[in-house]
């Protein structure tokens, strides 16, 4: 289950540009960055419960859409060509009826300014892995919370 109205959009290959790590492994080839990318972001959508997208440039003739996890909520997009990563986000901004419930993580000022005027607030590539390091710190908290009830509960049963 997902918070109500809540959507982060990812620019995604603006976004693995400005992470080093994956950078480095743009090089080697995109679709290892990109499978890094979805897993690393996929622990906001599990912590938070929001619904996220990741959109990427793409080169068919059609919009593309996998999700990765089988959750309606957590996507990947490719575009169209002829099409930017850029204008779906600004589409998918655009079209919302609670733009001001969409973040756009993305470097690209032309982009932030375009969501912005549409409503939805940005955040840098870096707020995002802040963010993702935050949700993989409460999400192993819980998990140890968790396993210490469980122990508590096997002890008992002895």
């Amino acid at each position: 289950m997902t918070a109500p109205g809540r959507h982060l959009l990812i620019d995604g290959y603006n976004v693995i540009h400005h992470w080093p790590h994956l950078k480095k492994e743009l090089r080697e080839g995109g679709e290892v960055a990109r499978a890094r990318l979805v897993n690393a972001v996929q622990v906001i959508h599990d912590v938070e419960k929001i619904r996220v997208t990741i959109v990427f440039d793409g080169k068919g003739d059609d919009i593309e859409i996998e999700r990765p996890s089988g959750d309606l909520s957590f996507s990947v997009i490719y575009s169209p060509k002829g099409m930017s990563a850029d204008g779906v986000i600004e589409q998918l901004v655009g079209v919302s009826e609670h733009p001001e419930n969409v973040q756009v993580a993305t470097r690209d000022n032309l982009e932030r300014e375009t969501v912005e005027a549409l409503g939805a607030s940005s955040l840098s590539p870096q707020d995002l892995a802040d963010w993702v390091s935050r949700c993989e710190t409460r999400l192993a908290l819980e998990l140890r919370r968790r396993k210490a009830r469980a122990d508590r509960a096997w002890r008992r049963r002895e």
